[in-house]
């Protein structure tokens, strides 16, 4: 390239380096818009993890080139140039513009020595200041996504470049040049499509610049030969030989390229190019009026607009429409020239030439003449005709110069056309700040279009302003009320503003406008892929209601039956088969999904929650594992399943457990969840100290975290630090007035270690006002009735425990010991219910008591948050309250836990001891 580039001067280069920063340092300060989310923030083929060979597999936005979704947009090395920024700054954007401003700069001084072929030195400089500035470039330059018109550009140029000298001494043939420019076509067109259109280019070069021949002669030496009056001549015998080799080697790139795209173009809806849909004539006169509306952004781009789709550009449905008369004066204006270019020998045609084959060939592609595209108008693909037309204005500016009347007013036009593009292009970048101050600008220009109203309204809502969202989203559907999107975004925002029966109403109109099913229809090519997600979203709005599970249920299979490869309706589908209990279903729709997509970590996730659901651990943990084998930094499946090798008992599986955990806080630094967890593994290891550690932070995260709380003064009230427990506890029962084990595990310690009965008096009668059966509560009532030599009151009380659990031996011997008491008064002294051995064994067996409801605490604490996993896991976009207790489990349930939590079991003692007091 520096060869190339060998007689561009160093005042130029810095001429062009200064002008280009003056124009574009703003756009430093840009972020990620529009196309950019899905190209970039979206892109996993960005990320070091995922394998380099998937950039030739799957399109620009990363989705396999095999999926139906797939827009078939090829440009595996331009992708690669962002997984390279990524590597250096991840999503930074400053060092995507930084990089895409260095592009623009490469390409300016490139053309300046294309320039140079045709044109002399100051003309060259004119031309090349002026594509520099030239506001038309800002969406290729300031959007990130125009990166691919700039990478293609450079090898473009370079290219053609190439080719030039491919002619050598007496009209020979080098075919060194012609390698190379074939190897940067390859090149070129794996940066973007449009760059196998300088094969043309090369082709007009060589017959009528290098080997100068004009159209006129061209038919003359056909003629001569048809009548068999002369011989090819052997120049032309080689130039043919050239042309040969240059069209062989597109037709093997379109060959390669074909089945790339698998010999499928992209499917877009009729709202992304509405005269790609439409009848004769209505097609071919609008799409050969928007030929003279991209001339005109070129020669007046005071009005820019980041999309044209829908409804910005009314149709063209009649011969009679005024603007048919822009369509002819345009083709008149472009024949004119090219009669002028092909007929006429001399330097003037060959520049007139070569500039119009810069502008016609590489707009082919997107011109919708040939195949239709997914845009109806797209600024960004005029920056390689750009060149063309900065050439045409250069040349006709040095034809004004040459006049002594015009030169003076041709350099102040000159200076006031840079200056002015220069001063737009400086304010169109600030347009590309963010997808708000984006789409605003583009609202500004046309009103016409519903797509710029919603993507106000996603600007907005990502911003969670969602009344100013739905104000947006409504004016949609009114620029558009065929719009199955628009009305599917009201839906949502009505949602999220908790007017589910406006978001219903919403969903069902859009539902309304996509196409009736017809029996054996294939819908594929009909439906966009993200319309059907409106069966989804109201079927996720309706299974709220529970009454309504089985409509919700028919809507999923709606879907299905309108595309069968519709991986989402069965993921949700999954989802909802559990949330009715039917588990086995479940598991064949996540199935059917994972045999169209076996990568996706969400459905292995998925999948082992189903066996969990099937009470089968060691299958669920297998799909834990496959999740996080594609997926490592999955956060539910590096979650839950550390829970579900922590509730196995197993200690072998806690390292790994504790691994996963940390992982997890690592991805998931403020969910007090990991943290607590982390504690409760601690504990099981009986590492006390760390413990403590990990439920304290997760008390910081969230400082009215039930489970935390009572755990954490267990932890306390077993390592012999009870007086600490009780702060712990006050806090507890601040949160948590109710908490009846609290209640309970404080009352124990106000008797046993600060000898408070009337705290602890307090803390057993606040659990009979919240639950008169409870027979911990009130057995420990009566004890505090015996401590205050209230026998008669401790006799009543025993009396009415035992009514509640005549089957618990120990209080019947409590009660025969406090008859005896009262038989006899006078040997009240000599006899005291802690120190009879029947009291130990109460103490014993109340601690047996305490440690069965804080072991529950403790199950029920890690199923809340199993259980709150589960719901993120079944419906990302909602989240359940952390704190929700789930409903209790049987007792059944409980000792099966608790069979499982032997190491739990063998702290029996030690906790004995500590609640038994002196």
């Amino acid at each position: 390239l520096l060869e190339k580039m060998a007689d561009v001067s160093l005042k130029e280069a810095a001429l062009i380096v200064g002008v280009v920063a003056a124009c574009y340092w703003n756009s430093l300060f840009c972020g990620f818009v529009f196309d950019d989310v899905s190209a970039i923030l979206d892109n996993k083929d960005l990320h070091p993890s995922t394998p380099l060979r998937n950039l030739f597999q799957n399109d620009f936005w990363g989705t396999p080139m095999s999926e139906e979704r797939s827009h078939k947009s090829y440009r595996p090395l331009t992708v690669l140039t962002f997984r390279l920024n990524y590597l250096f700054s991840e999503l930074n954007a400053v060092s995507y513009h930084f990089l895409n401003l260095v592009f623009h700069v490469v390409v300016c001084i490139v053309f300046l020595k294309v320039c140079k072929l045709f044109l002399d030195n100051r003309s060259s400089v004119v031309a090349s200041l002026l594509f520099a500035v030239h506001p038309i470039h800002t969406e290729a330059v300031t959007g990130v996504v125009g990166r691919a018109e700039l990478l293609s550009s450079i090898f473009f140029l370079a290219a053609f470049l190439s080719y030039t000298k491919s002619k050598g001494p007496d009209n020979t043939i080098v075919w060194t040049p012609i390698a190379v420019t074939v190897f940067l076509v390859a090149v070129a067109t794996l940066c973007k499509e449009q760059g196998i259109t300088v094969v043309g280019i090369c082709c007009v070069y060589e017959v009528f610049i290098a080997q100068g021949y004009t159209l006129p002669a061209l038919l003359d030496t056909a003629v001569q030969i048809l009548r068999g009056k002369g011989s090819i001549p052997f120049s032309m015998l080689q130039t043919l030989l050239k042309l040969i080799v240059l069209m062989f080697s597109t037709l093997l790139l379109v060959v390669v390229r074909v089945q790339v795209i698998q010999s499928q173009l992209p499917v877009f809806t009729r709202f992304d190019n509405p005269a790609a849909v439409s009848p004769s004539p209505a097609r071919q006169l609008t799409f050969n009026y928007l030929l003279p509306v991209n001339a005109w952004l070129l020669l007046n781009p005071s009005e820019l607009c980041c999309d044209w789709t829908m409804g910005t550009i009314p149709l063209v449905e009649s011969l009679l429409d005024v603007r048919n008369i822009a369509t002819l004066t345009f083709f008149c204006f472009l024949g004119s020239l090219m009669v002028f270019s092909l007929r006429y020998p001399g330097d003037s045609s060959k520049t007139v030439l070569m500039a119009l084959c810069l502008i016609v060939l590489p707009f082919i592609p997107a011109s919708n003449l040939f195949f239709p595209v997914g845009f109806v108008v797209a600024e960004r693909v005029l920056y390689v005709p750009s060149m063309g037309f900065c050439i045409l204005v250069a040349h006709g500016w040095k034809k004004l110069t040459n006049k002594s009347v015009l030169r003076k007013i041709s350099w102040v036009c000159l200076a006031a056309v840079l200056f002015t593009h220069a001063l737009k292009t400086l304010h169109r970048n600030w347009d590309w700040e963010s997808e708000y101050t984006l789409f605003m600008s583009a609202l500004k220009v046309n009103k016409n279009n519903a797509k710029l109203w919603n993507n106000v309204g996603h600007a907005l809502e990502n911003e969670k302003n969602f009344e100013r969202a739905l104000q947006f989203f409504i004016q949609a559907t009114q620029v558009q009320p065929d719009d199955i999107g628009a009305h599917m975004n009201v839906g949502r925002t009505y949602k999220n503003l908790n007017k589910t029966k406006e978001a219903e109403e919403s969903y069902m109109i859009a539902k309304s406008l996509m196409p009736q099913i017809i029996p054996g229809k294939k819908y594929a090519a009909r439906v966009a892929p993200n319309h059907l997600n409106v069966y989804i979203n109201l079927a996720n709005l309706i299974r709220a209601n529970e009454s309504r599970l089985e409509e919700a249920d028919q809507l999923y299979r709606q879907a299905i039956s309108m595309r069968p490869d519709f991986k989402q309706a069965y993921i949700s589908r999954g989802e909802l088969l559990l949330k009715m209990n039917k588990p086995l279903k479940a598991k064949e729709a996540y199935l059917r999904a994972l045999e169209l997509d076996r990568t996706n970590a969400d459905l292995w996730y998925n999948l082992a929650i189903v066996y969990i659901e099937l009470k089968d651990p060691t299958e669920a943990l297998k799909n834990f594992n496959r999740a996080l084998e594609l997926n490592p930094a999955h956060k539910l499946a590096l979650f839950n399943s550390a829970l579900l090798m922590q509730e196995s008992g197993d200690a072998r599986l806690r390292p790994e457990a504790k691994q996963r955990l940390l992982h997890y806080v690592k991805e998931e630094p403020q969910d007090s969840n990991g943290y607590f967890n982390l504690g409760m593994l601690a504990m099981d290891d009986k590492k006390d100290m760390e413990a403590e550690a990990w439920m304290k932070k997760a008390i910081r995260l969230q400082p009215n975290f039930r489970s935390a709380l009572f755990n954490l003064a267990l932890l306390y009230s077993q390592t012999g630090k009870e007086l600490m427990a009780l702060p712990v506890l006050e806090d507890l029962l601040r949160y948590y007035p109710d908490h009846t084990k609290g209640l309970i595990l404080k009352g124990d310690i106000l008797m046993n270690q600060k000898k408070d009965i009337v705290g602890a008096k307090m803390c057993f009668e606040k659990i009979l006002e919240l639950d008169p059966n409870n027979v911990q509560g009130k057995h420990n009532l009566c004890v505090v009735y015996f401590e205050e030599k209230d026998l008669l009151k401790a006799e009543k009380c025993l009396v009415e425990t035992l009514a509640l659990a005549p089957h618990e031996e120990y209080i019947q011997r409590h009660l025969n010991i406090v008859r005896s008491k009262i038989a006899s008064l006078g040997a009240m002294e000599q006899s005291s219910l802690p120190s009879d051995g029947t009291a130990a064994t109460e103490a014993k067996k109340n601690s047996f008591q305490n440690l069965k409801e804080a072991k529950s605490e403790k199950t029920t604490t890690q199923s809340t948050a199993d259980n709150k996993e589960h719901s993120k896991n079944k419906k990302p976009t909602e989240k359940s309250n952390v704190n929700k207790e789930t409903p209790k489990k049987s007792t059944k349930e409980i000792k099966d836990i608790e069979k499982k939590r032997v190491a739990a079991l063998k702290r029996l003692e030690e906790i004995e001891r500590i609640l038994n007091g002196e």
